[in-house]
């Protein structure tokens, strides 16, 4: 008798980090939105977690890692996101 095992693989592509300048002092619809570029980052695939740190009193850098493969289709998306919503004064891809 043959018996045969599957093997899953997980194929590793090479990690871009990205990283995004969020103003600390947001007014409620600019914290609303850039919770929402946030959340549609995870849930489009860019990535799982978003971690947040203080950069000084006035900013936080928000990186989150994506597959090589995806980074530059996120990035766009974050520019056109930015753009669209007249962000450009809350937040900026570092």
């Amino acid at each position: 008798m043959l018996y045969l095992r599957m093997f899953n693989i997980k194929y590793f592509t090479m990690e871009k980090e990205i990283q995004l300048k969020v103003r600390k002092d947001l007014d409620a619809r600019e914290q609303h939105t850039i919770l929402k570029l946030k959340g549609s980052l995870i849930s489009k695939g860019y990535t799982e977690i978003i971690h947040i740190l203080d950069q000084d009193e006035q900013f936080h850098i928000n990186t989150f890692e994506t597959d090589g493969d995806k980074s530059g289709e996120a990035l766009e998306y974050i520019a056109a996101f930015i753009e669209q919503e007249n962000l450009s004064g809350a937040i900026s891809i570092k």
